[in-house]
């Protein structure tokens, strides 16, 4: 290449560049004010938009080698990677594209309260999984593009192409578990029955999925941990999904106390207690007796609801702290305890010992005459 070659280089290239400054000018001060894409396409595609200019003003600008009589030995290699840095390039730009694109959409897309936030979650978990198969068809056309580029790959191209049913074949039986992990994310999404940001039960561990892609669904658990599962586990096995069809949910505490406890005492103090309480959704909430134990105790149950997973655990652990502390104050005669009788052979009483808390310890009783055989039975 000759000097003026070079020159011809330079100016392409400074155009190219001032033309992308010029739009990226436009984009941020400009149409930012009444294009919401304006912002996302500047954050995403400042390098690639360059990179792309560079690329494209040089391939532009440099001559072809077969117009030279006696082309340097470094010139056709140097022309080559041009071609494969303009493909890469162009993939980069068109990528970062796509994703200012869905990021926008996403960004629409804000979390809201009811049926809204599971329609916005879907959609986000379905455009997120199509944006990372765009991603994935882009990036292997760039790469069977690059190839093509070389002579000898090309020429094997429609030997390729006649024997595209066997290879295909042989991928499919050899990626079976890859592609089986595909097919489910795409039918996980569409089939609304996992979105980022659910509420699961899986494996016995309460989460929240963070993220969900092609091949795995990574689930946060509340302590911080990770769980990293193949996307067809969740089409092959049971799991709870708490958020199906809404983020409300019902809570519940259980009681267990002794049957003196006056009960409508408890359920007028859970009722002042949850309605007051910022974390409950307004919805219902109840104290009803389920069971009477044969150990005298009597199983109460308080139903609570919520707005979200989260508010239901601070709801529930705070209503059961706040109802021990109560009944423990005002009604310590309602604690769990057990009673004891004993009897003689007649079926006469003769005692009745004091009651004992359950779990406190027992006192030795006084040791019966020789010739008095008794039984003690237990409520």
């Amino acid at each position: 290449m000759s000097l003026g070659n070079w020159v011809a280089v330079g100016i392409a290239v400074a155009i190219s560049v001032f033309l992308v400054t010029v739009l990226h000018w436009l984009l941020t001060h400009q149409l930012s004010r009444v294009w919401a894409m304006a912002e996302h396409l500047v954050r995403r595609c400042r390098y690639s938009a360059y990179a792309a200019a560079i690329v494209i003003g040089i391939n532009l600008a440099i001559p072809d080698a077969r117009g030279f009589e006696n082309p340097k030995f470094w010139y056709p290699i140097f022309q080559h990677g041009m071609r494969i840095a303009m493909i890469a390039s162009l993939t980069w730009l068109g990528l970062t594209m796509a994703y200012a694109v869905t990021d926008m959409i996403l960004a629409r897309l804000s979390a809201r309260n009811g049926d809204a936030d599971r329609r916005s979650r879907r959609l986000q978990t379905q455009v997120r999984l199509l944006r990372r198969v765009v991603a994935t068809v882009l990036g292997l056309l760039a790469v069977a593009a690059i190839l093509f580029t070389f002579p000898a790959v090309a020429a094997l191209g429609a030997g390729i192409l006649a024997s595209a049913g066997l290879i295909g074949i042989i991928a499919g039986v050899a990626a079976q578990a890859t592609l089986g992990n595909m097919f489910a994310g795409l039918q996980l999404a569409f089939s609304d029955s996992l979105r980022i940001n659910d509420v699961v039960v899986v494996e016995g561990e309460w989460g929240r999925v963070e993220e969900l892609t092609l091949t795995n669904v990574t689930v946060r658990i509340w302590d911080e941990r990770r769980l990293i599962f193949p996307v067809s586990y969740f089409t092959t096995q049971p799991f709870e999904n708490w958020t199906k069809h809404g983020s409300n949910i019902t809570g519940v505490v259980m009681f267990r106390v002794d049957w003196e406890v006056p009960v409508d005492r408890l359920r007028a103090e859970v009722e002042s207690f949850v309605t007051n309480h910022p974390q409950w959704d307004g919805r219902s909430w109840s104290l009803d007796v389920t069971d009477i134990l044969d150990s005298g105790l009597v199983e109460l149950r308080a139903t609570v609801t919520a707005a979200d997973s989260s508010a239901r655990w601070t709801l529930m652990v705070q209503l059961r702290e706040h109802m021990l502390t109560y009944i423990r104050e005002n009604f310590p005669e309602a604690l769990p305890r057990n009673r004891t009788q004993f009897t003689g052979m007649d079926g006469e009483d003769q005692r009745y010992p004091a009651v004992v808390p359950t779990g406190a310890p027992r006192q030795p009783s006084a040791a019966p005459a020789p010739d008095d055989t008794a039984r003690t039975k237990t409520d």
